[in-house]
């Protein structure tokens, strides 16, 4: 059974979430501080007061709610969604995964732009009808009883576009832990998720780096991923502890985010506002606070720990699905070369980005919209 949803949480929550960033306990940081210890206290400072005298949380519902949003329960676990019928007569369904500390913030600019193309100068013929969960344990869906990795999120997922929402066949799209649900997909569901269209790739192939050239990118990727390991590790071993500190603290919950969006995008003169407004960066921090699910979104962290981690099994067949990437060049996880990709993927579809990073639909909209479209009609 689907459900129409809305989002309206009580001013009281509101409020009493505004009162604990008021009274935050500011402390010290490094004087030579500025973001490599982790997240800026002077930013922290100036969001904050931001969010307490001018954020309007209730625009940030209404952009959500200009949508048509439902709840529909897969094994025992309600899944929020957004859906927007396509125009014209044989709208594509396409499938748009979030990651972490991402949430269906991240698509709300791109929404209307696939399913009604025609709206923007484009032609009808490639619209989408688009579906965007919130994944299990995120923002506004349920939580599962304990943590649950991105292979079986796809199982859900799967279920979710073909039983409960009757799609014979469908494109998933997705980046961060979207990209690897999509991997999944193509991996465990090639008879209904027909192609999948990626903008960062978490997976490695069983066998390893086989050229020179990908064993050198294997050296410095490790080396690149030390700086970011920390969260990582926490999530992915004991997320439970980190969760008592951060339930009862927006500003922690803030900061953790945040440190994340500055490091992981395409910024400019160190500036995490010249690729995102505050009430962007507030309005998906919100959803992780107003919901309480700082901590269930953490678990697939160690849900994947416990499906095998970052690689494939060790009687991996190369998805054969047809396959798009879109690299994106600020992308935090940095791209294996293409042949270790072919190894793993079906590619018919390779675009290097001119700018842009690891949250494509929020840095990036039109260039992810005008490739995903270029992907779909070579498979329309």
């Amino acid at each position: 059974m689907v459900k129409p949803f809305k989002v309206n949480i009580s001013d009281q929550i509101i409020e009493k979430i505004y009162e604990k960033v008021r009274k935050y306990p500011w402390h010290e940081m490094p004087d030579d501080g500025g973001w490599e210890y982790g997240t800026n206290l002077d930013y922290m400072k100036k969001i904050s007061k931001y969010w307490t005298d001018k954020f309007d949380w209730r625009k940030q519902e209404a952009k959500i709610n200009k949508y048509s949003n439902f709840i529909t329960k897969v094994d025992d676990i309600d899944i929020h969604f957004i859906q927007e019928k396509g125009s014209g007569s044989n709208p594509m369904p396409l499938l748009i995964n979030h990651g972490w500390p991402g949430s269906i913030v991240e698509f709300l600019d791109i929404i209307e732009k696939l399913a009604h193309p025609e709206r923007f100068g484009g032609d009808e013929k490639d619209a989408f009808d688009v579906i965007a969960p919130s994944l299990p344990g995120y923002g506004f869906s349920g939580r599962p009883a304990r943590p649950m990795g991105p292979r079986k999120m796809a199982n859900i997922l799967n279920k979710f576009m073909t039983e409960n929402l009757g799609y014979k066949n469908y494109l998933a799209q997705g980046g961060d832990w979207g990209a690897t649900i999509s991997n999944w997909l193509g991996y465990d569901h090639s008879k209904t998720c027909s192609a999948i269209h990626i903008n960062c790739l978490t997976m490695r192939h069983p066998d390893g780096p086989q050229t020179k050239e990908e064993k050198d990118w294997q050296i410095k990727f490790d080396k690149d991923q030390k700086m970011q390991d920390g969260y990582r590790t926490q999530q992915a071993t004991k997320p439970q502890t980190l969760s008592y500190g951060m339930m009862d603290s927006p500003v922690g919950v803030a900061a953790w985010i945040l440190e994340k969006f500055y490091f992981w995008s395409d910024i400019k003169n160190n500036d995490i506002e010249s690729v995102y407004s505050k009430d962007t960066l507030l309005a998906n921090i919100m959803i992780y606070i107003v919901t309480k699910t700082f901590n269930t979104a953490s678990w697939i962290y160690y849900g994947r720990r416990e499906e095998g981690g970052r690689f494939f099994p060790k009687d991996f067949r190369r998805i054969e699905v047809p396959t798009a990437a879109a690299l994106f060049p600020a992308e935090m996880s940095a791209w294996p070369p293409r042949s270790y990709v072919d190894r793993m993927f079906n590619i018919k579809r390779w675009t290097n980005m001119s700018k842009g990073g690891h949250f494509a639909a929020l840095e990036q909209p039109d260039l992810l919209v005008d490739d995903i479209r270029a992907f779909a009609q070579t498979l329309r």
